[in-house]
């Protein structure tokens, strides 16, 4: 039975990056989706730590799949990232999901693009690039708070002129 727990210690030690990666990917998922629950959207924390982590998931079985059975037949040359290619189409399809048009309003484009995002976040982080993923994410975050702030200021100004409108139309009736 010991020869069992050393076994996998070494296979644990040996791939720690690869579960390293899934708890990176777990976690900037989660704080993907924490801006959403946040905002009582309906694609919160779950589903965003869902969306990274099955991202990077795939990612990591293409990328390991190609070099296993691309080692054994010389002859047999496999793309790494054909597998992860397959995730845009499927991330197409889960953020049309969250879209809802109300007359002229459209609903959860944000959310769509979050998840699109996190997906991206998922297959970087799959692939082993996290400067690039983590510089992102960080982009992204301060210049969501930006366009937060920015909106907020336009709807401040917004519902100023519309009552200083409403003084007007009540001053003449």
């Amino acid at each position: 039975m010991d020869h069992l727990g050393i076994f996998y210690e070494e296979h644990f030690m040996k791939n720690i990056e690869i579960y390293l990666r899934l708890v990176i990917s777990a976690l900037l998922g989660m704080f993907i989706g924490w801006d959403r629950s946040a905002k009582n959207k309906p694609a919160g924390l779950k589903t965003f730590t869902y969306v990274s982590v099955s991202c990077t998931l795939i990612t990591i079985v293409s990328i390991y799949s190609a070099e296993f059975f691309g080692d054994s037949n010389m002859n047999n040359r496999m793309d790494p990232m054909r597998l992860a290619a397959q995730i845009v189409s499927g991330l197409g399809f889960l953020g049309a999901g969250l879209i809802l048009k109300d007359g002229l309003r459209v609903k959860g484009l944000t959310s769509a693009a979050m998840v699109f995002f996190a997906g991206g976040v998922g297959i970087g982080i799959g692939a082993g690039f996290y400067g690039i993923v983590f510089a992102s994410v960080f982009i992204t975050f301060i210049l969501a708070k930006i366009s937060l702030w920015i909106e907020e200021k336009h709807n401040v100004a917004l519902e100023k002129k519309e009552k200083k409108r409403e003084t007007f139309r009540n001053m003449g009736s």
